[in-house]
């Protein structure tokens, strides 16, 4: 990943060329996703800080990066959401997440399988489709 300084610049750039402000929480938010070695979920911030952070702040930081596209949302089958960052070709108004998710059954990580992508769904006459979501459970290599 390199150093603390390149870290905290590319938080920077990235949150500048989204035309947001570089705020301690933004930063400290984008930090925990660029170290993270999977999706994040709203209660990870706490555990992963150590810190409380305010959970309206987290929730509206979440979202405004929902909106900006630098995250994305990953479905889960419990009332969870789960986030991971966007690759740079998102936009503000167009998403291009369409690879598959995994999430690993043994030890509850779950990531995007970036060279995965989601299969053609054909629908029937009359059908559009706005969004397909695949999530793979399994075990994941690290605990295979």
């Amino acid at each position: 990943m390199g150093s603390k300084q390149q870290l905290t610049e590319r938080i920077g750039n990235l949150l500048r060329e989204s035309k947001l402000s570089v705020t301690d929480t933004r930063t400290k938010i984008l930090e925990l996703f660029m170290k993270s070695n999977g999706a994040l979920e709203h209660s990870d911030f706490e555990k992963l800080t150590g810190s409380s952070f305010d959970r309206v702040t987290v929730y509206r930081t979440l979202q405004t990066f929902l909106d900006k596209g630098i995250i994305h949302k990953i479905p889960t089958t419990d009332t969870s959401v789960r986030y991971a960052l966007c690759k740079s070709e998102c936009t503000e108004h167009d998403h291009h997440d369409h690879h598959v998710h995994f999430k690993c059954e043994e030890c509850g990580n779950t990531v995007c399988l970036e060279e995965t992508n989601v299969p053609a769904i054909h629908l029937p006459k009359g059908y559009a489709a706005h969004n397909v979501e695949v999530v793979v459970s399994g075990v994941c290599k690290s605990c295979k």
